[in-house]
């Protein structure tokens, strides 16, 4: 069975408990434990979610925070169920070819 994942990233929250105001006050810190990221790098990590990032970053943000990663990163995790009825009529199952099939004409004349 299919799962639908989504999770939170709650890096502006924990910064904003730590009294940090923007991004560029942490490059102090991830500096002290030996990571060198831009402040751009660090604008992404802290304005998006990110798709993946690289363990030791997690860590040290970890640390910086005194977390753990449960709560760095909230997740919730559902079933994707999907109804016969929706899952027949979903465009995705629908070929190609047979949704732009062209319909045949029919001449009328006035004779008919």
């Amino acid at each position: 069975m299919k799962r639908e994942i989504h999770y939170h990233w709650r890096v502006r929250e924990l910064m904003a408990r730590a009294g940090m105001k923007n991004s560029r006050d942490l490059v102090a810190p991830l500096r002290d434990r030996g990571i060198t990221l831009s402040e751009s790098q660090i604008y992404r990590i802290v304005g998006q979610e990110p798709d993946r990032i690289a363990f030791k970053v997690l860590v040290a943000l970890c640390d910086i925070f005194g977390v753990e990663a449960g709560d760095l990163i909230t997740y919730t995790a559902t079933d994707a169920r999907q109804s016969r009825d929706k899952a027949a009529n979903s465009p995705a199952d629908v070929p190609l070819l047979n949704a732009y099939r062209p319909v045949r004409a029919r001449i009328v004349t006035d004779d008919d």
